[in-house]
């Protein structure tokens, strides 16, 4: 286990509008995924006045072992509401691209996919322009739940993999990891043009052969977009941090990638999905 952050893991300190963003989204009741899953960028994402944000609650019915997010303890709900919320802080905040991800909620038939379909139509009432990018859970695999949320067409669809299949059964007990490549593979099929997207955190134990092959099965799976970062662990109640990547390794990843054909790769210690992504969206979509 490795405790002792590296020195490019410094962080940025919160300036004025950066508290005001905060307590906005607060005030309006808003999760964002750069607060509860303890983002590195956090600051400097608010200082440029944009997020990450959350739906369906902060509560997970996962327990992935490398994870932030708060998990359920009780019987979940679902805010009707929140779409409409989240729509109106995009407007106000006159985001041109905005990112939607979301807890994981097994509590729900359709894994949550109608309430990305709901988000998806607020934005598009209240901010039109706005260029919508998802980071969607598993869905438990259903492939209704999975179609039904890209005919809301959303411009980007992603799902991160975060880990090669070895790990999965300490890191992502409840998980699967050919049902996320399926789930790749299968938004692929649907709508070829759709940028596809997902990341592997970096730092759990993994061997660079093993990282090669969940690379490689991404790409496979039809992946345009990589991102790469390193594991922060939480707290010590969390998956402990095996090794802290070197900045070399992550340049010898970026190339490995590129040369694997993903259209764009992101690696980088602090790169996360989020991470640059409308200017990601912006490259490709004007390449």
């Amino acid at each position: 286990m490795q405790s002792r952050l590296p020195v490019w893991f410094k962080q940025e300190l919160p300036d004025s509008s950066a508290k005001e963003l905060q307590k906005q989204l607060k005030t309006n009741r808003i999760h964002t995924v750069c607060e509860e899953a303890r983002c590195p960028n956090i600051n400097s994402c608010f200082k440029q006045h944009t997020a990450t944000f959350l739906i369906l609650g902060d509560r997970c019915t996962r327990s992935c072992a490398f994870c932030a997010v708060k998990k359920a303890s009780s019987r979940l709900v679902l805010d009707l509401d929140e779409p409409r919320r989240i729509a109106q802080a995009i407007a106000a905040m006159g985001l041109a691209h905005a990112v939607i991800t979301s807890v994981t909620r097994d509590d729900l038939e359709d894994g949550g996919a109608q309430m990305f379909i709901n988000t998806i139509e607020a934005i598009r009432k209240i901010s039109p322009k706005t260029k919508i990018e998802l980071l969607i859970p598993d869905l438990q695999g259903k492939r209704e739940s999975i179609k039904a949320v890209l005919e809301a067409t959303p411009d980007v669809l992603g799902h991160n993999l975060e880990t090669v299949k070895r790990l999965y059964a300490v890191a992502r007990r409840q998980a699967d990891y050919r049902r996320s490549l399926e789930l790749l593979k299968f938004v692929k099929e649907f709508n070829p043009r759709m940028i596809t997207k997902s990341s592997l955190i970096l730092g759990l134990g993994e061997s660079n052969a093993e990282l090669m092959r969940a690379m490689q099965d991404l790409k496979l799976s039809g992946c345009d977009v990589l991102i790469l970062g390193q594991y922060l662990c939480p707290s010590i109640k969390h998956y402990p941090v095996k090794e802290f990547v070197s900045l070399e390794k992550f340049q010898q990843l970026e190339e490995s990638a590129k040369e694997m054909g993903f259209l764009k790769v992101l690696c980088t210690p602090k790169a996360r999905f989020s991470y640059q992504a409308a200017g990601i969206y912006e490259e490709l979509n004007y390449a």
